[in-house]
């Protein structure tokens, strides 16, 4: 039995790192159902996984790459390759010019993006045609605008998303 989890991301200056999480899923989870995307009450999910995943305690290991140098605490969502991929080449450089976070104005915003993908026919097209140009123009809104006053905004938003579901956080980013 595993209890981490190692995926390839995309890191600052488009350099992968293997970001650590709780395992949550099945066991390679990526060659089965919508692959690199998690859907909501996807059958892949471990009956515990579904606590870690809701709670996001699964992102607690991302210590570690914050210690290692990896990431950072704020900063843009370090994403697969594959959903990388599907930014733009000038939006991929933007993101990629500052270390990835363990949490960001795109996942404070997209918290729930598995409800947005939950009645697809295709996760992936709708990732790619409906979620990424919204979390491109945020992560880049946040590169262009990061500030020490932004980093523990972002800091407080986040326990404040996490903590309480029904709250629409796009009321606190008034500026985008």
């Amino acid at each position: 039995m595993r209890f981490f989890f190692r995926q390839a991301r995309v890191g600052k200056d488009t350099v992968s790192f293997g970001l650590l999480k709780f395992a949550t899923m099945l066991k390679a989870s990526e060659g089965m159902g919508a692959g690199t995307v998690t859907l909501k009450d996807d059958f892949r999910v471990l009956p515990f996984g579904k606590f870690l995943r809701k709670s996001k305690l699964n992102e607690l290991p991302q210590l570690f790459n914050i210690f290692l140098g990896d990431m950072s605490v704020i900063g843009p969502r370090p994403l697969h390759k594959k959903q990388f991929s599907f930014y733009s080449f000038d939006d991929q450089n933007i993101i990629a010019s500052t270390m990835p976070g363990l949490s960001g104005v795109g996942s404070i915003i997209f918290r729930d993006e598995e409800k947005i993908l939950q009645n697809s026919s295709d996760p992936d097209t709708t990732y790619k045609e409906e979620i990424t140009p919204k979390k491109a123009a945020l992560e880049k809104w946040y590169v262009k605008n990061k500030s020490i006053g932004l980093y523990f905004k972002l800091i407080f938003l986040t326990v404040i998303a996490v903590a309480s579901s029904n709250i629409d956080m796009k009321k606190f980013f008034t500026g985008l």
